[in-house]
């Protein structure tokens, strides 16, 4: 391999930092990085910043797991790869050359391969790790932009109550069915779930509250 990713100088940190720096680290990179804030960038673009914010994960994936984190540091003090770099295709050449490398790998990832017949490692999820790591400020932005079942309870509990009582009636019943609605929405779905069925425009917007939270400003 010609080149060896340097995932920690990729999110920014040293070597020594910890878990939680490496989580603070990826929290800033995913969010300059995600390819659903260009609502009006080219395909190529487009493509250019995806491949970024996967690489983005791959680093996280490695860095935020003791067991992996010590697998890779080895590596990266190997004389064998005195060449370090943050080149996307380096990472994806890490994934694909280290089959095997990372317990439980097989399961985390976008179902790349080795092409022997046997599952490779693959790379993690991009859209699963930054949920994961976002769940607890993600999840009220998505609930706030896809109130699908609220808006539906809502008209339909309006129109029982208008017939039952007329315009009080119709308030009470607005707000029993969009309350009944909001536990609908919530329900069954993870927040990565809800966020891909979201538009680009909503996206966008959820990703600039993020970043104003993280980074104290809008991206």
């Amino acid at each position: 391999m010609s080149n060896f990713p340097d995932y920690y100088s990729l999110l920014g940190v040293a070597k020594t930092a910890s878990l939680e720096e490496i989580r603070q680290a990826y929290k800033k990179e995913s969010l300059r990085t995600h390819p659903d804030r260009l609502t009006k960038a080219t395909p190529a673009e487009k493509a250019a910043t995806t491949e970024k914010f996967q690489v983005v994960a791959d680093a996280y994936y490695v860095l935020s797991d003791p067991a992996r984190r010590k697998e890779y540091d080895a590596l990266y003090a190997s004389k064998s790869y005195d060449s370090k770099s943050n080149d996307p295709g380096a990472s994806r050449n890490f994934f694909s050359q280290f089959a095997g490398m990372f317990t439980g790998a097989s399961g985390a990832g976008t179902g790349t391969g080795t092409g022997t017949g046997t599952p490779g490692p693959q790379r993690p999820d991009p859209e699963g790790v930054f949920a994961d790591v976002f769940e607890e400020l993600l999840r009220p932005e998505v609930e706030r932009h896809a109130p699908w079942w609220s808006y539906l309870g809502a008209v339909c509990g309006g129109g029982v109550g208008f017939i039952v009582a007329n315009i009080p009636g119709l308030m009470v019943g607005a707000y029993a069915g969009n309350r009944l609605g909001a536990i609908r929405d919530a329900k069954g779905k993870s927040v990565a779930a809800v966020f891909s069925e979201l538009g680009g425009n909503q996206k966008a917007e959820i990703l600039r509250a993020l970043a104003i939270k993280v980074l104290g400003s809008a991206l």
